[in-house]
C-alpha cells in the first residue's frame, strides 16, 4: 500500500499561497508572491532529491498543476527533479480541465475521497502532493495524508491561504526529522499519529 506526503513551503504563520513567483497566484489580492526566492539553498534541492527516490505517483489540484506543467516539461533531463516529474505518473483532481498535455497526466475521476483511497491501495512508494492548497485541505479534513514535509521559512506574511485551517479534530503527529538550512528554513518531516511507519 502506498503513503501520501504533502511537500509544503510555508511561512512562520503557515501561508502557503504564491510561493514561486509574483504571479503565481494571485487570489483573494495576495500581493507577496515569490517570497520564496530570497531562501533558496542547496539544502533544499537536497532534501528534493532525496525525497522523489520514493515517489511512485503525484498528485495535484487544478491550479498547480497548470503552473507545474507550464514549466517542468521545458527542463532538461539533466535536470533530477524535472526527469522524475516528466517521467512520473501525475494525477490530477480537476472539475473543468477535459484533457491534459503533460505526459504521463491523467484526471483522477470519481469522488477525491475514494479516488485517493483506491490510488493508495495499489503500488507501492509514496504518493506526492505538491503545493495545490486546496486539495489539501480535502485531504486533511478525510484523514488521507500519512507524512507532512514542510519548509517553514523565517517569514511572516501575515495574509494569504494556509495549509492547516479549522480542522474537524485535532492533528497529532510525530517528528521523524528537523534540519535548518543555511537561510533559516526549518526542514520538517512529521508522521500523522496512527499511520504506519515505513522508515
Amino acid at each position: 500500500m502506498r503513503r501520501l506526503a504533502v511537500v509544503e513551503f510555508l511561512t512562520l504563520d503557515g501561508v502557503m499561497q504564491g510561493f514561486g513567483g509574483p504571479n503565481e497566484d494571485r487570489e483573494g489580492g495576495f500581493e507577496h508572491g515569490g517570497w520564496g526566492a530570497p531562501y533558496a539553498s542547496e539544502e533544499i534541492g537536497q532534501r528534493a532529491g532525496q525525497g522523489i527516490g520514493a515517489t511512485t505517483a503525484y498528485l495535484f489540484g487544478r491550479k498547480t498543476y497548470e503552473h507545474m506543467a507550464a514549466h517542468w516539461p521545458n527542463e532538461p533531463d539533466e535536470n533530477p527533479i524535472a526527469r522524475h516529474l516528466n517521467s512520473t505518473p501525475k494525477y490530477v483532481v480537476t472539475r473543468t480541465l477535459t484533457g491534459l498535455d503533460w505526459a504521463g497526466s491523467q484526471i483522477l475521476g470519481g469522488d477525491v475521497v475514494e479516488s485517493v483511497n483506491d490510488l493508495k491501495s495499489h503500488g507501492d512508494g509514496f504518493i506526492t502532493v505538491l503545493g495545490s492548497v486546496e486539495l489539501a485541505q480535502t485531504l486533511i479534513e478525510h484523514g488521507l495524508i500519512d507524512e507532512y514535509r514542510l519548509f517553514v521559512h523565517p517569514l511572516v506574511l501575515g495574509t494569504g491561504k494556509r495549509l492547516f485551517r479549522e480542522t474537524p479534530r485535532p492533528l497529532p503527529m510525530r517528528l521523524v526529522d528537523c534540519a535548518p538550512t543555511s537561510t533559516g528554513i526549518l526542514m520538517l518531516h512529521y508522521e500523522a499519529a496512527g499511520s504506519a511507519s515505513t522508515s
